[in-house]
């Protein structure tokens, strides 16, 4: 599964964009340092029910961004990714 195919699960799994998932976080104080993975892992759970995995896809972008690396852009693999860039604003508003 690609890193924007886990954020549009979590999408659905949540009802909320990743990017309003980030103002949450944010208003929680939870993109601040020095909160650990966990505490963001943990309220996912309670919250959203979400499991870590998918809950890391969140940490990731709290922590460094929509960007990932280049090491699976354009990969045959099934992590495979289309750019190095997320969308944050909901999959129905994806550019195509």
């Amino acid at each position: 599964m690609s890193f924007q195919a886990y954020l549009d699960t979590i999408e659905d799994k949540t009802g909320l964009t990743p990017r309003e998932l980030l103002a949450l976080a944010s208003e929680r104080g939870l993109d601040r340092p020095p909160v650990k993975a966990g505490a963001i892992v943990d309220w996912l759970k309670e919250d959203y029910g979400l499991g870590r995995g998918h809950a890391m896809a969140i940490v990731h972008i709290v922590k460094n961004g929509p960007t990932i690396s280049g090491k699976h852009v354009g990969s045959g693999g099934t992590h495979r990714d289309e750019s190095t860039d997320l969308w944050l604003d909901g999959k129905d508003n994806r550019p195509a």
